[in-house]
């Protein structure tokens, strides 16, 4: 049976295709000496000993369906932003995940905040158009990607002055993650084979790779202050992305001040 990301994947291949001939993006025109501040507003936390929360703004998953049926972009990313997110995480996935590229621009147009692109990276098409949206930093998924195509991801967004978030799964994965010096790490606790979570996965991850000198981000699997607690007690993990509990939340603002 073919996994849910094998389908993502599949279907992104035809998406590219079709963008690729019908959008004018000249990829060198995005090109940019500017520096994201996403990494370097984690790293000014980290610093001064707090916490940064990554939320994410997510309409729906492949496993799950619609997260919130009143779903207004720039009310959810407000609410986060009163609530104290560092940064946010825009799905852009538009088939299996009902995201849109523009819903980075729109916010960006409103809110001085750092942006992950949250995609399935396959092609550097997709990073010089997550930079002409307005993008600082892309998610590239190790598992979805050969090693070549992850370095050619890598080296396009550094082109354009973005972070880059290499996210693994496993110890194969992490091995390569750590050849990329500059990138972050995120260590997703969602299996996408299956899309079933357990946060014990970044702990167990990290004390393997003794990852004390990298910037790590724990995502997914985060439902409490308490979960928070715990990775922070086992590692020196300071950074998670949170995603489900926060948009299913009834008040999004009280629910990310609730991880504090």
């Amino acid at each position: 049976m073919m996994s849910i990301l094998n389908n993502i994947i599949n279907s992104k291949k035809k998406k590219i295709i079709f963008d690729k001939n019908n959008k004018f993006i000249d990829k060198f025109l995005y090109k940019s000496k500017k520096k994201s501040l996403f990494k370097k507003k984690i790293m000014q936390n980290i610093k001064n000993n707090k916490i940064s929360i990554i939320a994410e703004i997510k309409k729906a998953s492949p496993s799950k369906g619609i997260l919130r049926k009143k779903f207004n972009i720039m009310d959810i990313a407000k609410q986060y932003i009163d609530g104290g997110a560092t940064c946010l995480s825009v799905l852009t996935e538009n088939k299996f995940f009902l995201g849109n590229k523009i819903y980075i621009r729109k916010i960006k147009n409103k809110y001085n905040i750092p942006i992950l692109a949250k995609d399935f990276f396959i092609d550097p098409f997709q990073v010089f158009e997550a930079k002409f949206y307005g993008a600082d930093c892309i998610l590239i998924l190790l598992s979805a990607v050969s090693k070549k195509i992850a370095k050619d991801l890598y080296m396009a967004a550094n082109q354009c002055g973005m972070d880059t978030i290499i996210e693994v799964h496993d110890d194969k994965e992490m091995a390569f993650a750590l050849t990329f010096k500059d990138s972050i790490i995120g260590i997703n606790n969602r299996d996408l084979k299956n899309f079933k979570t357990d946060i014990n996965n970044s702990v167990n991850l990290y004390k393997k790779f003794n990852l004390k000198k990298r910037l790590v981000i724990s995502e997914s699997g985060f439902n409490s202050k308490k979960d928070i607690s715990l990775i922070c007690k086992k590692t020196n993990i300071r950074t998670f992305l949170i995603g489900e509990s926060l948009i299913k939340s009834a008040n999004i603002a009280d629910k990310i001040r609730s991880f504090s």
